[in-house]
């Protein structure tokens, strides 16, 4: 079995060690942190064994019988044993270039500083590049955050694809993808609400959607209100997450495409809402559907969509509850929970007034068409209940192709 390497200890980078640690599946794990933290390694262990948000590793692993899992520390070879598998620090390097994962036997890496989104910037350049991953070594690399191109006019590189397990995991080819994305948190849970519509009722009865994100606050909002940096357009992400409701952007619309390929030909509009949590988010998504005029869709045929794809797929759950955001952190382990006591329907009877040509063919001035507008809300752990968890089993379906 290969070891896993893993650039940065952010929230993400954290949380998919933590979720490494409790699979096992890899016998050993390389974490690149680019730099000293604190004083010593027993500072860094301190933080890895614990969260603000899931509390204790070792809770975490065993419960509340669970104590400390990490021993062994030697600061000089930068090496501990979490839970019995080995962890080796790096502390050199940040270029993802400069990282020593050829000397340390890496072959896959996840990049989760989210500071290296670009997947055509070559793999030398000067500040550094998802691509150095590749020149330092690796054979593959996965970015837990959606791909942003730089340069206008480009492609998407032949070698690189976004991934979501159980949406379109199967467009990974191993002998021709090198750059893998795992989209985002938001992208992630929007497609699991969207993909059973879609093989149910079909995207050409989809006329339109809208999606809101009541997003958690994440590590790039400020803790107290702070100056915009030189340049600055948006003056709102400079504003405390602690006070406020901040109105923000979201890539979930075009990432959403790049999965579900047949999000290209339906009117889409995604928006965001950061709130004072530290995880627990939710997507509020509204669809019209061109419905039939005998037998409009109703609250209960959505709800039956949702169950049934829930039945053939690990990563959906329908709940009949009625949450609040802190019942979905951490467990379960699903990419969306839909909450079936608030999704709704409405049907209504639209006269469309047909232009003069058809007019002419068809003897009338309207026609009578039944649209349906849907809301559904789904919830998300967009740290480790959702998207970390969906980020290793992503993570080790690649690595299983490599063997």
């Amino acid at each position: 079995m290969m070891k896993l390497g893993i650039n940065g200890l952010g929230r993400i980078g954290k949380l998919s060690l933590w979720r490494h640690i409790s699979s096992k599946y890899f016998p050993e794990l390389v974490i690149n942190v680019g730099r000293e933290v604190g004083s010593s390694l027993e500072d860094l262990a301190a933080s890895i064994e614990r969260d603000s948000t899931y509390g204790h590793l070792g809770n975490y692993l065993y419960g509340y019988k669970g104590g400390r899992v990490i021993e062994n520390l030697n600061n000089e070879a930068g090496t501990m044993v979490i839970d019995g598998l080995p962890v080796k620090i790096l502390r050199q390097s940040r270029d993802p270039k400069d990282i020593a994962w050829r000397e340390n036997g890496i072959r896959l890496v996840v990049d989760s500083t989210g500071a290296f989104t670009d997947p055509t910037a070559d793999g030398t350049a000067a500040k550094g590049a998802l691509r150095g991953h590749l020149t330092a070594g690796a054979e593959k690399v996965i970015l837990s955050a959606p791909f942003k191109i730089k340069s206008k006019g480009l492609d998407m590189p032949t070698d690189a694809v976004t991934c979501i397990m159980g949406i379109n995991d199967e467009m990974y080819d191993p002998a021709r993808h090198a750059v893998i994305s795992a989209a985002s948190c938001t992208t992630t849970c929007l497609s699991y609400m969207i993909k059973p519509l879609m093989e149910r009722i079909g995207a050409d009865k989809i006329l339109s959607a809208s999606m809101v994100t009541v997003h958690a606050a994440t590590g790039s909002q400020e803790v107290l209100d702070r100056l915009p940096k030189t340049g600055a357009s948006d003056l709102r992400k400079n504003r405390s997450i602690l006070n406020n409701i901040i109105l923000t952007t979201t890539g979930a619309a075009k990432a959403l495409s790049l999965v579900i390929p047949e999000m290209k030909t339906i009117g889409f509009i995604a928006e965001s809402v950061r709130v004072p949590t530290s995880t627990g988010s939710l997507i509020i998504l509204v669809v019209n559907l061109q419905d039939e005029l005998e037998k409009p869709i109703k609250r209960a045929d959505l709800i039956g969509i949702y169950k049934d794809f829930a039945g053939v797929s690990p990563y959906l759950l329908c709940s009949e509850s009625q949450n609040v955001s802190s019942d979905i952190i951490g467990y379960p382990r699903a990419a969306t929970v839909i909450e079936s006591s608030e999704t709704h329907t409405r049907t209504a009877t639209v006269k469309v007034n047909l232009p003069a040509a058809a007019r002419t063919v068809m003897g009338v001035d309207t026609l009578d068409v039944s649209v349906t507008q849907a809301v559904i809300y789904g919830w998300y752990d967009n740290e480790l209940g959702s998207y970390t968890n969906m980020l290793g089993d992503l993570t080790e379906r690649i690595a299983e192709q490599m063997l």
